[in-house]
């Protein structure tokens, strides 16, 4: 197999670091494609907690080339912290770490500009991470944005952070804070600096993925949120900034459709959501602040507590038509340990009408209710299976619905956030794209 995408197949947090990190054992490069440090993908391994915000989930096996694509926006004072935490955890990044020279920059400009945005729209917050990300996405899409070829020359490079400065400002309208709005001679003397310790990594990883396509070398292509926070087909406007569906990944990296094969989704086995935004199977109550109690549901970007709820099947089947997902895996299994009932949204009612697929508009989405199939819980202990006849009955019940609700198998359940604490089942078509070396 070529290539193949993993995806969010929900609002994004679904667990995609630690299934990219499992895979990487079967597969030669991991590529990132889309996002910026808004994103933060939690791998853990050999003792140690990793939360990567710009470095793909395949940087803790040396024999992985790890590519940022062009897709990404970058904060490079960020993605140098990064390096050097790796670096301090013993963690080798100088050969198998490569950034794309036509990656856009995130600018103290952007960060001031998505603040000032935050604050002065109480009532109508996206509710964003404030890191710049959607602002240098503007800019790129306007022509004025800063790529890291840029960098290299530094007879232009004033010039065209004032350019920066003076669109992004305009764009804001409100001003921006006094802390992000520094000189640009100050900026652009921060960002030379960053070039000389960026431009080891610094390729045309097009070309680069490409050749190693032709190489017959396995390629991953990393998502970053999911599915339901793409620009087109999320919940807009409370959405992030750029594509998070499968379909991005060949812009986001500069390879052909033809180029990937399959796609991997990675959903929860309940739901999530950070920030604002319909949510229609939200538990505002004990259930809600269990989930999050016992799934950890924190931001490993912002800290923020997500919004917790049951699975949602329309969600689901959204994002399986839109990504033409093949196999799926289902993370935090074993959160759901402690239900003794658990409900799956099957349908809504809006006006007194059943639907049963995803409306568009978010105004009626949000006033939709959730019809729910109950399930009983298993009440027993999951955590760290790695077969699935390990599991309780119920337990094998609750997937076996999942996916005749889905039409789509479920290959993968993981049962910890322990790499080797996961169900592969052998008779998958994950277990057939990527055997075992």
């Amino acid at each position: 197999m070529p290539g193949f995408v993993v995806v969010g197949a929900q609002w994004g947090d679904e667990g995609k670091g630690k299934i990219v990190d499992l895979l990487t054992e079967r597969v030669d490069v991991v590529a990132r494609y889309g996002g910026g440090p808004n994103a933060g993908h939690t791998i853990r391994a050999g003792g140690l907690r990793f939360a990567l915000h710009h470095i793909p989930s395949g940087i803790l096996r040396e024999t992985v080339l790890c590519v940022i694509g062009n897709g990404v926006v970058i904060d490079p004072a960020s993605l140098l912290k990064e390096i050097d935490d790796l670096r301090a955890a013993g963690v080798r990044v100088e050969d198998n770490l490569r950034i794309s020279e036509r990656a856009h920059l995130i600018l103290p400009y952007h960060r001031g500009c998505d603040i000032a945005r935050e604050e002065a729209s109480p009532h109508g917050k996206i509710g964003t991470t404030r890191l710049g990300v959607g602002p240098a996405y503007e800019g790129k899409a306007g022509r004025y944005g800063l790529r890291v070829a840029d960098l290299r020359d530094e007879s232009t490079l004033l010039d065209k952070i004032r350019r920066v400065a003076q669109m992004t400002r305009a764009a804001c309208g409100n001003g921006l804070p006094a802390e992000s709005d520094p000189q640009p001679e100050r900026v652009a003397e921060e960002y030379l600096a960053h070039a000389r310790r960026m431009a080891p990594f610094v390729a045309d990883t097009s070309r680069l993925l490409n050749e190693r396509l032709d190489a017959a070398a396995v390629v991953l292509c990393e998502g970053a949120q999911g599915t339901m926070l793409d620009l087109d087909h999320g919940t807009y406007p409370y959405v992030t900034s750029s594509s998070s569906t499968a379909g991005g990944a060949c812009t986001g990296l500069g390879i052909s459709p033809v180029r990937v094969e399959a796609v991997l989704g990675v959903l929860k086995a309940y739901s999530t959501r950070v920030g604002e935004g319909p949510f229609p199977t939200e538990q505002e109550n004990e259930h809600g602040r269990l989930i999050r109690e016992r799934g950890r549901e924190f931001g490993s970007t912002t800290g923020r507590p997500r919004r917790c709820g049951w699975f949602d099947a329309l969600v689901a089947r959204y994002s399986i038509t839109l990504n033409q997902t093949e196999s799926l895996a289902l993370t935090l299994f074993d959160v759901l340990d402690a239900m003794e009932e658990i409900p799956i949204c099957v349908a809504y009612v809006h006006e007194g009408r059943r639907i049963e697929s995803l409306p568009a508009d978010p105004a009626v989405l949000r006033s939709c209710r959730p019809v729910y199939e109950t399930l009983p819980g298993w009440r027993q202990d999951t955590s760290g299976a790695t077969r699935l006849e390990d599991l309780p009955r119920q337990a094998r019940d609750y997937i076996a619905r999942l996916e005749a609700l889905l039409e789509c198998e479920i290959g993968i359940i993981s049962t910890s956030p322990l790499r080797e604490k996961t169900i592969i089942r052998p008779d998958s078509r994950i277990a057939r794209w990527l055997p075992e070396r």
